[in-house]
């Protein structure tokens, strides 16, 4: 298992692409999550645990921008959040992974909506952008399952094809809200190879997640959100040791409503509906 050294919250280190200090964020007039002090630096792979309700989709909320900021300061690549745009740079998979069964697209065309970050939407893609794709998708384990209907594929697929959809965008952090939730434990292990592929090329990620299962042997931190604050922060080492006192009566970790709302950037698709079909793997 990887680790890391603990990022100081009061210091914004020079390779840090994402700094929240003091930053609190909420809906109307409450702050849901408040007073945070994070930074994340280039190749870390954080995982942010918690119950539900902790606040832990509304601090990767806030760092996409879908949220109010009340307080504080966010900063994404050295720059102020209310004055960065390239917002490509940070790429996000999104928990619902199920397709309305009255729409038809390819794995191929899906992943290529992952392209309009970087061409726009009456872009034309290229025969650069579609080598991109189709690397992509050989990431995630499904260069020969591009030409398929994604309906047709299992949950775990269908969630790799959100993965490289990300990916085609080309990202420098990549965001995932519950990557293994309603997957089953032989596909939990297919996608924590496909992250590790994903380590191997130096991608930041950032990882909301209810179940470390699979996935501990990726991470170099653990950051853990509890009643709106981070109450833990440190390398999986120290998270083992101190488990039992950071959870107290939280181990069932149900995870938080899933990110939603929409973003210039974020590239939905047909992929993104409105419920989750978990009986499929």
């Amino acid at each position: 298992m990887r680790s890391a050294p603990l990022v100081s919250p009061d210091a914004a280190p020079s390779d840090a692409v994402v700094t929240l200090q003091g930053a609190s964020f909420g809906y109307g007039d409450g702050a849901v999550l408040s007073d945070v002090d994070l930074s994340i630096r280039k190749g870390e792979i954080v995982a942010i645990v918690g119950p539900n309700g902790s606040g832990k989709s509304t601090l990767m909320k806030g760092v996409l921008g879908l949220n109010e900021r009340v307080a504080g300061t966010v900063t994404l690549f050295g720059t102020d959040s209310t004055e960065f745009h390239d917002r490509a740079r940070l790429g996000y998979v999104p928990q619902r992974h199920t397709l309305s069964a009255s729409v038809r697209a390819t794995a191929e065309e899906i992943v290529a909506t992952g392209r309009l970050p970087r061409i726009g939407w009456l872009g034309r893609l290229r025969a650069t952008d579609r080598q991109i794709v189709a690397r992509s998708l050989d990431v995630v384990g499904l260069a020969d399952r591009a030409a398929t209907e994604v309906s047709t594929l299992s949950g775990g697929q269908q969630r790799r094809v959100l993965i490289a959809r990300a990916l085609a965008g080309q990202p420098e952090v990549l965001i995932m809200d519950e990557p293994t939730a309603g997957v089953d434990a032989a596909n939990q292990h297919v996608l924590a190879d496909v992250l590790d592929r994903l380590v191997e090329r130096d991608v930041t990620m950032v990882i909301v997640t209810h179940e470390l299962g699979a996935l501990e042997r990726l991470l170099t931190r653990i950051v853990v959100i509890d009643g709106g604050r981070i109450r833990f922060d440190g390398t999986p080492q120290a998270y083992a040791a101190a488990r039992d006192s950071v959870h107290h009566d939280h181990d069932s970790h149900h995870h938080d409503l899933e990110l939603d709302g929409h973003h210039p950037s974020l590239a939905h698709g047909p992929l993104d509906v409105d419920h989750t079909d978990r009986s499929r793997p």
